[in-house]
Order: C-alpha cells, then structure tokens, then sequence
C-alpha cells in the first residue's frame, strides 16, 4: 500500500471519526449514565419479602428514554454535549493512528500469511486497536469523566482542564490509564467485526458477476453494492458489540471518580454478584445505535 494510501486513510478516519462524535454526543452521555454505577436508582411497584416478612422494595435503573428526560429536566440540554471537547480532540487522532496502523500491519502481514486472509484481518485490527488505546486513553478517561458530572441548573459545570487537574491529584498520571485494560478487553469487538465485514464484502464483490450492462443497469448495481456494503458494515458491527459489550460496563466503571473497582476482573465479578448479570448489558441499545451510525470505527473510545 502506498503512502498515499495510507494517507487518505489518516484522512478519512479522521474526519469520519470527527463527525460522527458530534452527532452521536447524546448518546453516548446517555450510554455512560446507564453503564454507571452512579445512576439513581428508582423504586419500582414490585414488592419483594424478605425472609422475617419485611417488605423491601427492588431498585431498578432508569432505561434509556427516562435518563434522557432526567437530564434534560434536571440539568438542561447542554448536558447531552457533555464530553464533546475531548472528544472532538481525540476522536479524529485516534481513527487516524486506528485506519493507519490496521493498513499498515495488514500491508505486512500480506507478505506473510495468505494475503486478505481471516488471519491477516484478525491480526491487524488487533494491532491497531492496541496502538490507538495506549495513545489515546487519557483523552477518553476525561470524557468519561465529563460525561458522568451531573450537576443541575445553574450550578458550575466541571471543565475539562479542571477534571484533568483532579485526576492528577488523586491518582498521579497512572490515574489516567485507568479503563485501559476494559478497552484492551474490547479489541475482541473490533476483530470479530472486522473479520464479519470483510467476510461478508468479499462474498458480495464474489457475487458481483462479470457482465455488459448499459449506464442505466450500472447505476443501479453501483446503487445496490453501496447498499450492501452499509449492511454489512451494519450487521457486522451489530454482533460485534452485542458480543463484547460487558467491557464497555467495566471501563466506565473503572474511570468513575473515587471507584471501589480496581481491576478488570475484580470488576467483572463484582458487577454481577451486586446488580445481577443484567448490569452488564445496560446501554447496550443506546450504545448499539449510536455505534451503528458511525460504523465501521476503530470501538476504542
């Protein structure tokens, strides 16, 4: 692949990247509300009895819908842009060093094993998933960070600068690689849905047979290709994230302020045995469409 090549995928990325973080912001604060320990719980018309007969009421989350009237009620709509300054900071070097360093080892690893091979895919989306969570992390953790400041009307919202001086102050610049091992933990996301989609590409361009066919036909079957590709793109990206889903809970988790979560796994034990198996899935619906809508991208923030 030529440095142009690679250079046009920096650049598509990037922008890519750029804009789909702008318009995908409300979700994604809604998403990390959800995933969060933090998120008042509420009591629900079921009343369960305890063994002595006292009456105990079970505390369920909000869904989607709910959190989002919560912020809008409680803090106003600029809170659903909470965390877009660093992420309109780190979205497009990311995407970039992600599209760059998944051309670049899969231009090398061509060379090695049986060129655009299941393989050669699986090895170079994990490779640039590792390279763009090691250099971008620091910018998520303070998104993250952002995004689960609720504060209400009127009352001074935490800046990004303020929450990168507190984070230095509690845990030292180890603090802001918290949440790291969650995101290595999710690379599996980005392989298997690199590994569906090129699988599923290769299969339409297959289809795709040689013959002579007028403007008219051509336009359509160029109409058609595109078509197929945001399905598959769509689809791919679909199971990916259902599957891994459970790391994006324990990241959040793991950058809260002032967290009892300490590990991945210490994380992974704990959510379930507190909240039941079920505390791992929440957001994934929020997270599913905002996810779909930018696909295919790097899954590292």
């Amino acid at each position: 692949m030529s440095q142009r090549d690679t250079l046009v995928h920096l650049f598509a990325g990037g922008s890519g990247g750029t804009v789909g973080a702008i318009l995908t912001c409300p979700l994604e604060v809604v998403k990390t509300r959800l995933q969060s320990s933090s998120i008042t719980l509420y009591v629900s018309e079921v009343q369960l009895n305890t063994v002595n007969g006292a009456s105990v009421a079970r505390m369920t989350p909000p869904g989607p819908l709910h959190c989002l009237k919560l912020i809008l009620e409680k803090e106003g709509p600029r809170s659903l842009f909470r965390g877009l300054g660093p992420n309109l900071v780190g979205v497009a070097p990311s995407r970039a060093i992600y599209f760059a360093a998944y051309s670049t080892a899969k231009e090398k690893l061509n060379g090695v094993l049986e060129p655009d091979s299941t393989q050669v895919h699986m090895v170079s989306a994990g490779t640039a998933g590792f390279t763009a969570i090691t250099a971008t992390n620091p910018i998520w953790l303070i998104k993250t960070r952002l995004q689960l400041d609720a504060r209400n009307r009127g009352e001074r919202k935490m800046s990004a600068f303020e929450c990168v001086r507190r984070v230095y102050q509690t845990d030292g610049l180890r603090g802001f690689y918290r949440g790291m091992s969650a995101s290595y933990a999710g690379i599996s996301e980005t392989v298997i849905h690199f590994v569906i989609y090129e699988n599923i590409k290769r299969r339409l361009l297959e289809a795709k047979a040689p013959q002579n066919m007028d403007e008219e036909e051509e336009t359509s079957k160029d109409v058609s290709d595109f078509v197929g590709m945001m399905l598959a793109a769509a689809t791919s990206k679909t199971c990916a994230t259902t599957i891994a889903y459970p790391h994006e809970v324990i990241r959040t988790r793991l950058r809260e302020e002032g967290t009892k979560y300490r590990s991945f796994f210490q994380t992974l034990t704990t959510v379930p045995k507190e909240e039941g198996y079920r505390a791992l899935y929440r957001g994934l619906l929020t997270h599913l469409r905002s996810r779909i809508q930018r696909c295919p991208d790097s899954g590292v923030s």
